[in-house]
């Protein structure tokens, strides 16, 4: 019994301790683009001046004056919400049809939605260039660029979806349906106050993952609908990499997706967790 008491003692200290240095890990890199953020160009580079240094908002200066920040993150506002939208839009009436009237194929349109997510986007590039350029002229719009993130993020709302809409016992559904209500009667009454757990975390990953985006947004943008992933893109030059102004540029560009994240953690680790159904 005194053993037992002894390890159980023993995982209360070193579970906690293993916690925290897994977390300081992954909070390391962080810090330290922050860190490197309020040093100038030069220092940043030197190793005298790795922990010794002048802090300066030179940066973040520079940034907003010369760099036209707010016009970046603004389209990235623009594009992530509209974006995760229309990703719900479409994706909330595909997961019910298929989570409450399934086919014997509803299976294979899932899987072959998810494995869209395996194309190399490098494999459709040009094609999508030209298309968007030379054909629709819809190239470095925020159509385009809203359109391409809807695409891409919607395999994964729809999964997600669908696995909250199918712990939604289906006895529900089929009650209102005797009572007469309609199909979008059935998704505004009932489906999504059941999953607004569930759909609230999807659309935070959605957004995440939109704001996040940076392949298409940098090559199929140029000034118009350039998002802030084109911003940090931009501080690169022959002479190599402006670590000082980088730094700035990409702590003012994940700093509010962290900031989202931290006040709506307990929402998206409860539908993450335990889906939609309380």
């Amino acid at each position: 019994m005194a053993a037992v008491t002894e390890q159980s003692k023993f995982g209360h200290i070193i579970w906690p301790v293993v916690a925290w240095i897994v977390a300081l890990v992954f909070f390391f890199p962080i810090f330290w683009m922050v860190f490197t953020s309020f040093k100038t160009d030069a220092d940043a580079v030197k190793p005298e001046f790795l922990f010794r240094f002048t802090p300066t908002l030179e940066n973040y200066t520079n940034m907003t004056q010369n760099y036209d920040y707010w016009r970046f993150a603004i389209n990235s506002v623009i594009t992530s919400t509209f974006a995760t939208l229309f990703a719900l839009v479409v994706g909330v009436p595909a997961a019910y049809a298929m989570a409450f009237n399934p086919s014997r194929h509803t299976k294979d349109v899932l899987l072959w939605m998810l494995s869209t997510k395996m194309l190399p986007a490098a494999a459709v590039l040009y094609p999508m260039t030209f298309l968007t350029k030379n054909f629709l002229g819809i190239y470095d719009t925020h159509f385009l660029i809203i359109l391409v993130l809807c695409l891409i993020n919607l395999p994964i709302v729809v999964w997600m979806l669908f696995t909250y809409f199918k712990e939604i016992p289906k006895e529900i559904i089929e009650a209102a349906q005797m009572d007469g209500v309609s199909t979008w009667g059935e998704i505004k009454d009932i489906l999504i106050p059941l999953a607004w757990g569930g759909m609230a975390s999807t659309a935070l990953l959605c957004f995440i993952f939109c704001w996040n985006e940076a392949y298409w947004t940098v090559r199929l943008t140029t000034t118009e609908a350039a998002t802030l992933s084109k911003l940090i893109e931009g501080n690169r030059a022959p002479e190599g990499l402006f670590f000082g102004r980088l730094s700035a540029v990409s702590t003012a560009a994940v700093g509010p997706i962290i900031v989202l994240g931290w006040f709506c953690q307990k929402q998206l680790v409860q539908g993450l967790t335990f889906g939609a159904v309380k």
